[in-house]
């Protein structure tokens, strides 16, 4: 007998597992298939974010910075330490450690509203059917009131560099490695590249990122890409624009790269080799022919404003649709569509998607950037407050970068913001929330900051739209 659910999700990532669990407390009856093994070859919940992206990523960056931190920043405080030795073998227990308590807690909710969870692939069929493949062989089909397809995605593959394993990896590779390479290369200096080249660079690797873009970090506002690059290669990346890599070859234990740049063709060893070129939507296979699913040239999933597809009853939210394959973004859209079948209302702001890289400096953003603005012919007046002036960010030592804040010259509501600096990731919701509230320059000008903290920068910032800002000498444009 096939069994009947109000809502089936395909995909335990961030944007299906919190689908799932938001349309299970609005009293409906979930199923949630999802065919991810972890390393013990178990079923395992959170999809590549918490099992092989942000979250074991970040609890490396977290682990390398404060080794970094403690052999090269820490004198400054006063602190002497002798002798400290960098443990890999440790550091990725640790960061095995954080992902197993996570992917058990999803399991731990599930099991607390009631989610019925599915390990296995699931693939939709006609009139909201879900065929379930177990990972045993076994197949069944359960039926469906509604179906949210949260797929995810998956890392681009480079026919010049095929995967090899141990030498030629992607982003998931690269969270595994069992000693610091000597010599390291990355495909890719965009987000994801970044941040794995920080980790390597931080435990003692020469990093060696090729960038087939001319222009550095394109999707940031270009003063902050400027800061970022800057700073970055201070700390040793070796960031190489307009590099197109014509071929990689594993032999030996180490990796021939060959690429070319402005200045013709070039060869580099390295001993190992990241590829972080993007990623594409996890949609082959997903929906059977005669489902009649409409997929765009890229294979991303066609969806309307609020995240329904071309077929009745069919949503689809994350990283398998357009806009950014951010988390955050795939979580907000599974509420929607949870919201939206249970016969609520809901929405996304799509203008209002933060952003963050989690480098040092963090750099994070939101809204529009000054290209887009100048580009629109829209105007506007900026705000910039460097952290140099925060006495906070002195007192951590840390003191790089800045706020930028961007206003429509005709209502003075923030329209965008632009963070580079310590612990920007923490701060740039306060910008979000001033946008999603329509809030001015002005408005958050006259608010009370807490002194001394790094968000005083933001206040300031604001103040500084209008020549105001107390702690920086600027020109006044006004009263």
């Amino acid at each position: 007998m096939t069994e009947r659910f109000d809502v089936v999700v395909i995909g335990a990532g961030p944007a299906g597992y919190v689908a799932a669990i938001r349309a299970a407390q609005l009293g409906l009856k979930v199923a949630c298939v999802d065919q991810w093994l972890d390393i013990k070859n178990e079923p395992a919940l959170g999809g590549t974010c918490l099992n092989v992206g942000c979250i074991p990523s970040k609890a490396l960056l977290e682990s390398s910075e404060l080794y970094a931190h403690l052999r090269d920043r820490i004198a400054i405080h006063g602190v002497r330490v002798e002798g400290a030795r960098l443990d890999v073998p440790a550091m990725m227990v640790h960061k095995d450690q954080v992902v197993r308590e996570l992917t058990r807690g999803i399991a731990a909710l599930f099991k607390a509203n009631g989610v019925t969870w599915m390990p296995g692939r699931g693939k939709l069929l006609r009139e909201r059917s879900v065929e379930v493949t177990g990972h045993d062989g076994k197949t069944e089909v359960l039926q469906a009131g509604h179906v949210i397809l949260a797929s995810g995605s998956t890392p681009v593959e480079l026919k010049a560099a095929p995967l090899t394993a141990g030498l030629i990896v992607d982003s998931a590779g690269a969270l595994a490695f069992d000693e610091v390479p000597k010599r390291l290369g990355v495909i890719g200096a965009g987000v994801i590249g970044l941040e794995l080249g920080s980790v390597w660079r931080r435990l003692g690797a020469e990093v060696i990122l090729l960038e087939a873009q001319e222009q550095f970090l394109t999707m940031a506002d270009e003063q902050v890409a400027k800061e970022a690059l800057r700073q970055f290669s201070a700390q040793g990346l070796d960031i190489r624009l307009g590099a197109r890599v014509l071929a990689a070859e594993a032999r030996d234990g180490s990796v021939r790269v060959r690429y070319q740049d402005g200045n013709g063709e070039h060869t580099e060893q390295v001993d190992r080799l990241i590829v972080a070129v993007g990623r594409r939507p996890n949609t082959q296979g997903l929906a059977a022919e005669e489902a009649g699913l409409l997929l765009d040239e890229w294979g991303f999933i066609h969806v309307d404003e609020q995240c329904r597809t071309n077929l009745p009853g069919v949503y689809a939210v994350g990283d398998a649709v357009r806009g950014p394959m951010l988390a955050h973004k795939g979580m907000e859209e599974g509420v929607m569509a949870a919201e939206l079948i249970a016969g609520g209302t809901a929405h996304v702001n799509y203008e209002t998607v933060p952003a963050v890289i989690y480098t040092l400096p963090e750099i994070a953003w939101a809204g529009k950037t000054e290209q887009d603005l100048r580009r629109a012919g829209t105007p506007y007046r900026a705000g910039v407050f460097p952290f140099a002036a925060s006495g906070r960010a002195r007192a951590l030592g840390d003191a790089s970068g800045f706020v930028k804040l961007l206003a429509d010259t005709a209502t003075d509501r923030i329209v965008g913001a632009h963070l580079i600096g310590p612990r920007v990731s923490e701060l740039i919701a306060q910008a979000v929330l001033a946008m999603e509230f329509g809030a001015s320059a002005e408005d958050i000008a006259l608010t009370m900051f807490p002194h001394p903290t790094l968000s005083e920068a933001l206040h300031e910032a604001a103040l500084a739209v209008h020549g105001r800002a107390i702690h920086v000498a600027q020109r006044k444009l006004g009263v």
